[in-house]
């Protein structure tokens, strides 16, 4: 399928240093940041350069789901986009964490959020082909062992929401368990939160293995 539009959002495992010159303008394929948004985007266009694909990377480092959902017509809707890929998850927990003033987002509540999202979604674009992306965590570093068993929890949310909206899931924990018995974790993420650069290369092979029939 040609001239299809992909927008990819989320936080800063998805921002990575993208740029924010090139948002007034909605210049596809530029400046994409650092880490699998750009990975995948490069592979796809590449691979299908007769395709006239246009990527799109409006990560925001620091997002939970409602910060999502607050900018979601103007950053994702109003591209008309084909394809959307979210991963959102990490920081309704992260940010429950922090001393004094906690801000995070309760499971039910992430959960009641991310079906709003997504049906309005299908609402406004009722073609659009969606890839939610499982949150992650490995155990060390930033991570609290009491952020264990709540992303357990995101991440089944996540997953029933991929069935519930027939979206196309990307098993992020999976791939980064796997990957864990061939390296150590802190090869994959910095951490225990942020991919490092084969950390990236391993979400964006996950992507483009779970996804390669949306093309």
């Amino acid at each position: 399928m040609k001239n299809q539009v992909i927008v990819f959002q989320g936080d800063s495992i998805t921002d990575v240093g993208r740029s924010r010159e090139v948002e007034q303008e909605r210049r596809p394929n530029s400046q994409l940041g650092a880490g699998y948004p750009a990975l995948v985007a490069a592979r796809l266009l590449r691979d299908r350069c007769r395709d006239s694909l246009q990527f799109h990377n409006r990560g925001i480092s620091g997002n939970r789901v409602v910060d999502l959902y607050a900018r979601w017509r103007r950053d994702t809707l109003n591209f008309r986009p084909d394809i959307i890929s979210i991963l959102i998850g990490v920081n309704d927990t992260w940010h429950d964490s922090i001393p004094g003033n906690p801000n995070g987002v309760e499971v039910p509540r992430y959960a009641r959020v991310y079906r709003e999202l997504l049906s309005w979604t299908r609402e406004v674009l009722p073609e659009v082909k969606l890839v939610l992306m499982e949150p992650f965590v490995l155990p060390f570093g930033a991570v609290q062992e009491h952020w264990l068993p709540e992303m357990d929890a995101r991440r089944q949310v996540v997953a029933g929401l991929a069935q519930e909206f027939a979206a196309q899931f990307v098993p992020c924990q999976q791939v980064l368990n796997q990957a864990c018995q061939e390296m150590p974790q802190e090869y994959w993420l910095a951490d225990g939160v942020h991919p490092t650069l084969p950390g990236h290369q391993l979400l964006a092979d996950a992507w483009l293995k779970h996804c390669q029939e949306l093309f």
